[in-house]
């Protein structure tokens, strides 16, 4: 769309929407202003800055307007956006779909790691992402691992819808099943490797989270019952089923809950391996191997 004389420039709009948002409270209103700007000008948000004097046109002020509108009402940048980046790829969010954050690339390294000893040991990995929402998980690890293989498991069918579209856009469509399932219990195994950021905020503080998530993250993704602990008893009574001997369940946990969890994994066969801090140094991954029992060879 061609410049319009006599119109605000990108510096005008970008210094008029961090005003904005500022009063309203943001968390980091300069950041936001500029992403929203560069999404509606179709520009890199460099640009925003480099390209300041160019004028905007009146369309383009105006939708400005209405997306720092939501903003300034608690909708995250990313939902008004539409994706967000998580560790090497974009990834499409949608109403039923948690916003993928950056704490949840740990779990994806620490993944990262033990797919490249399976696939060293055995030339192939198969792997389930419990709640896969996005695919985040699931399709940052394929596309790691031309070898691996991943059932993403769901219980929305609208998460599943974006997580194949997501899978699509990545080119590992081919390589992730996606399947409606309550946690584990649609499939049989053998696995190597069951990953999960499951929900596990206690039912009771769901209501004290920032609005940008409590108002705008799917409450299926966050309710984690009355302790938080629920989705991880369904996890470790599946993945004793599931998971090969010495087969790993890598997965992310709320602030505080590494002793609690390590516990129902072991009330079912499964010793600790490792716990993982996330960038601000809370425990966030827990490790864990399935020591006896288990689902058999093939």
């Amino acid at each position: 769309m061609p410049d319009e004389p006599g119109g605000p420039t990108l510096g005008d709009c970008l210094r008029a929407g961090q005003a904005r948002l500022r009063a309203a409270g943001c968390d980091t209103p300069d950041l936001d202003a500029r992403l929203l700007l560069a999404e509606i000008c179709d520009r890199r948000p460099g640009e925003v800055h480099s390209a300041s004097g160019a004028v905007v046109s009146a369309a383009d002020a105006a939708r400005f307007d209405a997306v720092l509108a939501r903003r300034a009402a608690g909708e995250p940048v990313h939902r008004i956006i539409g994706r967000r980046a998580f560790y090497e790829h974009d990834f499409v969010l949608s109403p039923e779909t948690l916003e993928p954050r950056p704490d949840t690339e740990v779990l994806v390294e620490e993944a990262r790691e033990a797919m490249a000893a399976i696939v060293a040991r055995k030339g192939r990995c198969v792997f389930a992402d419990v709640g896969t929402g996005t695919g985040a998980i699931a399709v940052s690890l394929l596309a790691l691992f031309a070898e691996a293989e991943a059932v993403a498991l769901d219980i929305s069918d609208g998460a599943l819808r974006t997580a194949r579209r997501n899978a699509i856009v990545a080119g590992v469509a081919d390589r992730m099943l996606a399947v409606r399932a309550n946690y584990l219990d649609a499939i049989g195994g053998p696995l190597e490797l069951v990953v999960s950021n499951p929900p596990y905020i206690p039912h009771d503080d769901i209501a004290a989270l920032s609005r940008e998530v409590r108002d705008h993250d799917p409450l299926l993704a966050l309710d984690g019952g009355a302790d938080g602990l629920d989705a991880y008893r369904a996890l470790a009574t599946g993945a004793r089923r599931v998971v090969r001997p010495q087969g790993l369940v890598i997965v992310e946990i709320g602030v505080g809950q590494e002793r609690d969890v390590a516990a129902i994994f072991a009330a079912e066969g499964f010793i600790l391996d490792a716990e993982t801090r996330d960038l601000g140094g809370v425990i966030r991954v827990l490790t864990l191997r399935l020591a006896i029992g288990g689902a058999g060879s093939v």
